[in-house]
This record gives structure tokens, sequence and C-alpha cells, in this order.
């Protein structure tokens, strides 16, 4: 993906959660996306899906942020539990932002599989600004457990399963 792809796709999620786009302002061209290229985009988050048998390709950078992902959701089930005050609630939505800003700016995926990615990656970016609002329920808690369960059965990550979970 490129910088500018990626900002842009940063930029689109955030206002469809409802927040500020900074991202998309460090970006002088971020306001004249391709709307052609978006439109594909789309189109191939519509068919998320690797072909049968077959897992997406990962690369570093998606296998360290997605253990990020995991590591800042079961902070955040023992928050929405009421084991953890909000300033932890807010390191854990800050891994969060982290590990998302991190896997847009250098997870290099096919089309399919960044699509793929980004539909996982919306879950976290709405439970994390649900964490922000003093909202997180059960809700979001859910959506982003099952996407790190998904995430599996999408993407070649022989290392996740024996990760601590």
């Amino acid at each position: 993906m490129t910088r500018r792809h990626n900002t842009v796709l940063l930029a689109l999620a955030l206002c469809a959660l409802g927040t500020t786009p900074v991202l998309a302002q460090s970006d002088p061209h971020a306001g004249h996306a391709d709307h052609a290229s978006h439109a594909e985009h789309m189109q191939a988050a519509a068919d998320t899906k690797p072909a049968a048998g077959s897992l997406w390709a990962t690369d570093a950078p998606l296998r360290q942020g997605m253990r990020q992902l995991r590591e800042a959701t079961v902070v955040l089930e023992h928050y929405e539990m009421g084991h953890l005050d909000n300033s932890q609630r807010d390191a854990a939505v800050s891994k969060i932002d982290a590990a998302i800003a991190d896997m847009f700016a250098n997870c290099k995926l096919d089309v399919q599989a960044d699509a793929a990615l980004h539909e996982l990656l919306a879950k976290f970016m709405a439970g994390a600004k649900a964490a922000r609002d003093g909202a997180f329920t059960k809700v979001e808690l859910a959506a982003m457990q099952a996407a790190l369960t998904k995430y599996p059965s999408l993407f070649d990550d022989a290392g996740w399963n024996a990760v601590g979970h």
C-alpha cells in the first residue's frame, strides 16, 4: 500500500467512526483521493476471504500489530469487567491506536488481504473510540474478540496460536 492510500483509508475509517481525520491533514493531497481507487478497495472488501485452502501472507508489521491489538483487547476486557481504572483503559487505547497506525504505515499486503485487514481493524478502531468516549461495553469488546478470532482464519501467522492468550 502506498502512504497516500494508507492515509486516505485511515481518514475514511476515522470519519466513519465520527473522529477527526488528523492523519489526513498531514497529507496535503489527501482530500483529492482517487474515487475509482477507493471503489476498487471497497469492492475488494466485499470478498475478503482467501482462496479455498489458503491463507493470505503476513509480514512482520501485521504480525506485531495484531499481537499488540490482542494484548490491548485483554486489558479492555478487564476494564469492561470493572477491574481496571481509566488510566489503564487509556493506555490500552493508545496501544490500539499505535498498532493500527503502524500497520497502516508499514504493512505490505495485496489488495484483497489489505481489505480484509481493514475490515478487522475497523472493529478495534470502533472499540477504541467507544473507550475514549467512556462508552466501552461488551458489544465493542465482543466485536474486537471476534476480529481476533477471525484473523487466523484469513492470515498465515504460524505463531499466532503459540502466543499466550
